[in-house]
């Protein structure tokens, strides 16, 4: 990550923020195949995917999954109102509003699972 942190611009908030919702939209690129195929298998062996679903590491997975929709839904949010609204000061506090309001929503739901 130092690399991408390099340069002054690619050290601001704004780049970070940048990165994070790339990255998180890759992330969800990449799981809800994957997590459509193993519904698609559980509606034939339901009780199997229920066990299989009740494991620790499945329920981090889970976690991990609803931190990477909060952070790029609070990532899309912010971006929208950077291009529709005039720039103001207090736009450089939307992506720390971004990350806690994805990181509030995961604690959420991570404490909802026990």
């Amino acid at each position: 990550m130092s690399l991408l942190l390099r340069s002054r611009a690619r050290g601001h908030t704004a780049y970070i923020a940048f990165l994070v919702h790339r990255i998180s939209g890759l992330m969800l690129g990449l799981f809800i195949p994957v997590h459509l195929w193993t519904l698609g298998r559980a509606v034939n062996e339901l009780d199997a995917f229920l066990l299989w679903s009740d494991q620790p590491l499945v329920k981090l997975a889970e976690t991990g999954l609803v931190l990477a929709l909060a952070l790029h839904l609070g990532g899309g949010i912010r971006l929208m109102m950077l291009e529709f609204l005039s720039w103001r000061d207090w736009h450089k506090s939307l992506a720390a509003a971004a990350l806690a309001t994805g990181v509030a929503v995961t604690l959420l739901f991570a404490l909802r699972l026990t």
